[in-house]
């Protein structure tokens, strides 16, 4: 055994890389014939050999046995006592018993060891098991994703904040905000994700590191334009910058709302308001994103799965591997992901131009295209998607991220979609709250006549206050049942979120606050000081980013703010906007948590416009500007916080991340501003239901609805006057967390997997453009790779998985883009039957209700409402 330090096996990693997998399956059939090769070993190779076949690794040719990861681990397992192993086991079997990411086939076998099973028989055999599974747990992590993405041992001496990346970041920042601002509006949406412009960057890479190297020296440190081979960690810091662009601004959706005559009309907004609030609200949560990571990085448990496609394909691109045979597949990871992409790049063509109905494969109402009834239960537009196959479209059926959400995750928001579905559908057809007038599940709001409510009869010049001698004399608004019960679903998560989590995951959230103080008592302490998992102890060699510097952020974010409402004619008081922050602070470590362990992410948005509608009645301006605070300051946050653990997975120097994500959030702002405002010239009739590339504008015309409720109405009438339900839903949600707690301490077994969280947030997926056409594909999908193949086989999912679900987003993220640009752009049609069937019926047209609206109208008579 040599000495070698964890930093010296990444130099083994220039070399090829040889793993021959078996599945979960082969391993039981394959334990005799590892003991036969084992005794024809050294000690050595027949440790590695074990320690491969553990983690579900096996090697055909044992010449080929040895790698930097093997390598390292053996070294790890060879100094571990027997003691120090069951200690371990000991401590895992604790910590991860209710993790619902921990793989269960790996905790039933600890639980084995730890009891001795089979000792008697080979207790060699037994000991080197437990020292092998300690030391994956200890050194490397304990979930086999996390290890198929990132190794156990770091070189600090890799380039990474390079001339080259901040250039190449700086060009693919602004392309993709560019294309995914504009594309953002489109249901579904196009999106170049962060893995597609990883695909891009890679030749842009390999391309400047065959330029000259110039260097050049400031203020005595000596930079180069070009250190050598581009490096996976200079791709990875460039992709924390990309990954920004990927998210887009929510903003920009608000500005939609607040500026088109569809909805508000405001004219006076100016790019002085939108680029102050834009900013805002960006760098808000990006400064809330780096006060956080005690709570949402750093623990174990906080795996991010949304995250690891991208770090797999890193691997795939810049890390080289020889071929190998896993369940009889022998492609290496680059060419996989390259043939999936070409495919999907070819096969988008159909359902997105030539063959539309591939993509909304509503044939159920082909049955009596005419038939309200049918299309209303069955419609992929109009109705609520209760539909075995609603597609065979990769934009569609990847709406939920099947490939990459834990199969738990996906299963609770089916199931809470689908049985409220029925719930629907019962009080649709009894005429519930008069909601049998109205379309089942729009997110639009109507007058009492079952039409389009008419914004400019309750609203006072400029569109921002209520006009109550108006109001009166026309309507309240009413909503689809679909919108309502979307609505008390969103009111209960809140409570039922914040007091679940507090109660299920108290240890992390109490480790990080010890942490939290002790680093206020000594500030020179570093912050992983108290985490002992591997990536964080190799982690803690990095200078950390002080607090402050982020606390920095955040205040000159929050002066921005204050500085826009209070310049424009917003009506919008200081105070409120504190208020609003406040909760979105409180409320953001239970649901980064949420999104951390099930990939699911939740929004702060209603409950900033039900508070706001009670601080600040009657005021639009007041309470879109408050839901920007409430919702975007947590959903960028999120999507900063899962930059920062990706760049923790990667091993980036922290101070290079946070240098890498200012420059890109800066680039950011100004890129989205510039797109809208081109979006709004470009593309005719936009924010339609009807427009005809699908621009329709989901997330605005959501917003619209709730500001005219909750904003101009406001939720005191709303719930006297008209749905005296919702107001009961904070309550509900709040014992619903208690009682299922509960149940869960009492019987544990049989709940681990069951989430309330996820399910009531499956109830809130109603009210808006999209319904069970979206996500029934997505469940299919999910059980077939995230459960079966995940279980059986678990070798090829930990290897081509990922890489799977990115060259498919990737071929038609490209496909989306060459199809707009050279077709529908240029306005090239293409009608026939295949193009037309889906638009022939009631479906299509998104306005049939189960009742005709009564001469007069229905709901409460004027003079009845205040």
């Amino acid at each position: 055994m040599d000495n070698r330090t964890s930093d010296d096996y990444s130099e083994d990693r220039k070399g090829p890389r040889v793993s021959v997998v078996n599945s979960f399956e082969e391993s039981k059939e394959l334990k005799k014939g590892i003991h036969i090769i084992e005794k024809s070993l050294d000690d050595k190779s027949r440790v590695i050999l074990r320690i491969r076949n553990q983690n579900q690794f096996r090697e055909e040719d044992v010449s080929t046995l040895v790698d930097p990861v093997s390598e390292f681990m053996y070294e790890k397992v060879s100094t571990m006592t027997l003691e120090e192993g069951l200690q371990i086991l000991a401590d895992a079997v604790e910590y991860h018993d209710d993790d619902v990411n921990f793989p269960a086939q790996t905790m039933t076998k600890i639980t084995g060891l730890l009891a001795g099973e089979c000792r008697d028989q080979d207790p060699e055999g037994h000991d080197l098991d437990v020292k092998i599974e300690a030391a994956l747990i200890k050194y490397h992590s304990p979930y086999p994703e996390v290890r198929a993405i990132c190794d156990p041992f770091d070189d600090p001496t890799i380039p990474v904040e390079t001339i080259r990346a901040y250039v190449l970041g700086t060009i693919w920042v602004c392309i993709g905000s560019f294309v995914n601002t504009f594309f953002n509006q489109r249901q579904p949406s196009l999106r170049i994700q962060s893995t597609v412009i990883q695909l891009l960057l890679y030749p842009c890479g390999k391309v400047v590191e065959r330029l000259p190297n110039w260097s050049f020296t400031f203020r005595g440190n000596r930079y180069c334009t070009n250190p050598g081979p581009w490096t996976h960690k200079e791709q990875m810091l460039v992709t924390t910058m990309v990954n920004i662009a990927a998210g887009s601004s929510n903003f920009m959706g608000y500005v939609l709302t607040m500026t088109l005559d569809t909805f508000f009309g405001m004219k006076y907004l100016n790019f002085g308001f939108i680029f102050l609030m834009n900013f805002s609200t960006l760098f808000f949560g990006f400064g809330l994103a780096g006060l956080l990571r005690k709570w949402v990085i750093y623990p174990v448990k906080a795996v991010w799965p949304t995250i690891l496609p991208t770090l797999a394909l890193n691997r795939a691109l810049l890390l080289p591997e020889a071929k190998s045979s896993v369940n009889g597949w022998t492609i290496t990871r680059y060419k996989f992901f390259f043939v999936i992409l070409i495919a999907s790049f070819f096969y988008f063509f159909f359902p997105n131009y030539i063959f539309k109905v591939l993509s909304t494969f509503n044939w159920m109402t082909w049955i009596a295209p005419q038939n309200k009834n049918l299309a209303i239960v069955t419609g992929s537009y109009l109705g609520l998607g209760y539909n075995p196959i609603t597609t065979f479209d990769w934009a569609v059926i990847n709406y939920s991220s099947p490939l990459v959400v834990p199969f738990f995750s996906l299963m609770n928001r089916y199931l809470g979609m689908f049985l409220s579905g029925i719930l629907l559908i019962v009080l649709y057809w009894t005429n519930y709250k008069w909601t049998g007038y109205l379309p089942i599940n729009s997110n639009d709001v109507f007058d009492s006549m079952g039409e389009e409510y008419n914004i400019s009869r309750v609203t006072m010049a400029g569109g921002n206050l209520i006009d109550l001698e108006g109001y009166r004399n026309y309507s309240p608004p009413y909503m689809s049942i679909g919108n309502l019960i979307s609505s008390g679903a969103s009111f209960s998560v809140y409570t039922l979120c914040f007091t679940y989590i507090l109660l299920t995951e108290r240890r992390i959230i109490w480790q990080a606050l010890k942490g939290f103080w002790q680093q206020i008592r000594n500030p020179k302490q570093h912050n992983l000081a108290t985490y002992e998992d591997p990536i964080s102890r190799i982690m803690a060699k990095y200078p950390e980013v002080p607090d402050w510097w982020y606390a920095i952020v955040f205040v000159v974010a929050l002066v921005f703010g204050i500085v826009g409402i209070t310049v424009y004619p917003t009506d919008t008081p200081v105070w409120s906007i504190l208020v609003i922050v406040a909760l979105s602070v409180a409320m953001l470590v239970p649901t980064a948590l949420i999104f951390a362990v099930t990939g699911y992410q939740l929004g702060m948005s209603n409950l900033a416009v039900i508070v706001t509608g009670y601080m600040v009645p009657g005021n639009a301006m007041a309470n879109m500007i408050c839901r920007v605070y409430g919702y975007n300051i947590d959903d960028q946050a999120e999507d900063f916080i899962s930059d920062l653990k990706m760049g923790h997975y990667s091993k980036l120097p922290p101070r290079a991340v946070f240098r890498a994500q200012m420059l890109a959030t800066l680039l950011q702002t100004l890129v989205t501003i510039g797109t809208t405002e081109f979006l709004i010239a470009s593309v005719s009739d936009l924010c339609s239901v009807t427009q005809i590339d699908r621009f329709v504008c989901s997330f605005p015309r959501s917003l619209y609805a709730d500001t005219i409720m909750f904003g101009l109405v406001g939720p005191e009438r709303m719930f006297i006057s008209l749905y005296p339900a919702l107001k009961y839903c904070f309550l509900i949600g709040f014992v619903a967390a208690v009682g299922c707690w509960l149940l869960r301490m009492y019987f544990p077994r049989y709940l681990k997997y069951v989430h309330p969280v996820l399910i009531i947030s499956g109830v809130n997926r109603w009210g808006g453009s999209y319904n069970l056409s979206y996500y029934t594909p997505g469940l299919f999908a999910g059980f077939a790779f995230s459960w079966h193949i995940k279980r059986h086989y678990l070798a090829w999912w930990v290897k081509y998985n990922y890489l799977l679900t990115s060259g498919l987003s990737a071929g038609i993220a490209f496909s989306g883009i060459v199809i707009f640009l050279t077709l529908q752009y240029t306005k090239v049609k293409f009608n026939w039957w295949g193009n037309t069937i889906i638009s022939s019926g009631v479906d299509f047209k998104r306005a049939a209700a189960l009742y005709e609206v009564p001469e007069g109208g229905f709901g409460v008579k004027i003079g009845d409402f205040q």
